[in-house]
């Protein structure tokens, strides 16, 4: 099993087999537009942009369960994105990353990275997570713009958290590449 076997939803709701991706190199993130991290979007582009026609993508995941941060509809959040950071790279429907009701895709991306995941503010970063009483255990999302960087052949490389700028990926990236 690996990434490519999964099926996501569009902002229009149709179906869209990741197998689509297959030879990619794929970043995925869940992102909210009413974030602190919210301004990673600007980041995320440019990563694209220079990686795209080596075989980059990155893969928007909108996800409302972290204090609602992610408001309107699918078409408003790719919108948004769209419009205020000039976004290309593909938005699909909202998903839970965590719970009964999260999407199989993000369960499986939490098996293959639980919690090694790289994050130069770890400590900081759980503390203002407590505050805001938000559980940090096990293999659970923490945060919006959680990041997992997947090969070519579909297998989960590495998971970065929130606090990991997408501009301090370049180097793994083109690792990968």
């Amino acid at each position: 099993m690996n990434v490519y076997d999964f099926t996501v939803k569009d902002t229009k709701g149709n179906d869209v087999s990741l197998s689509d991706y297959k030879g990619k190199v794929l970043l995925i993130v869940n992102t909210a537009t009413k974030c602190g991290f919210t301004p990673q979007y600007e980041g995320l582009e440019e990563l694209y942009e220079l990686y795209k026609e080596e075989g980059f993508e990155i893969l928007d995941f909108p996800c409302n369960q972290f204090l609602n941060q992610a408001p309107g509809s699918d078409e408003e959040v790719a919108s948004f994105c769209q419009l205020n950071f000039g976004t290309k790279f593909k938005t699909f429907a909202k998903i839970n990353v965590n719970g009964k009701d999260a999407h199989p895709l993000y369960n499986y991306l939490k098996e293959q990275k639980p919690q090694d995941y790289k994050d130069p503010e770890l400590k900081g970063f759980k503390e203002k997570l407590v505050d805001l009483k938000q559980k940090v255990t096990g293999d659970r999302i923490k945060w919006n713009f959680t990041k997992f960087l997947v090969d070519r052949n579909g297998n989960v490389v590495e998971r970065y958290a929130s606090t990991f700028k997408p501009e301090d990926l370049k180097s793994e990236i083109k690792n990968v590449l």
